[in-house]
């Protein structure tokens, strides 16, 4: 399974479409084995969601991502949790304990970026 984390250095981005890139850990029999950087391609309405499908992520989570990212990533059968704060580490390793669960919030403004989670 791969996870991507949507990230603003060391911490969740809260806005999925505009963080600096996404945290991927790799993780097998519930241990990350493996975890790797990638930059964000940019913003560009549709793209983000079959990018990171195409690379294999699985589940995704951010702070807060809009309505058509998330389903875009549901046809695709990739899992989304929003509404995620903090270090990314612990993030992850709450949602391997599973006790990480989806706010469902959906941001609805972009002139609202850095409060979606809200």
């Amino acid at each position: 399974m791969k996870i991507g984390v949507a990230k603003e250095g060391n911490q969740v981005s809260q806005h999925f479409g505009h963080c600096e890139g996404f945290q991927v850990f790799e993780v097998k029999d519930g241990q990350v084995i493996s975890e790797e950087f990638v930059q964000s391609p940019g913003h560009r309405p549709g793209f983000l969601p079959p990018y990171l499908a195409d690379m294999g992520v699985n589940v995704v989570i951010a702070g807060g991502m809009g309505a058509t990212a998330q389903e875009l990533f549901r046809e695709r059968g990739v899992s989304v949790i929003v509404g995620a704060q903090g270090r990314i580490e612990d993030v992850v390793n709450e949602y391997l304990k599973g006790n990480l669960v989806s706010t469902g919030s959906v941001c609805s403004e972009h002139a609202h970026m850095g409060h979606c989670h809200d």
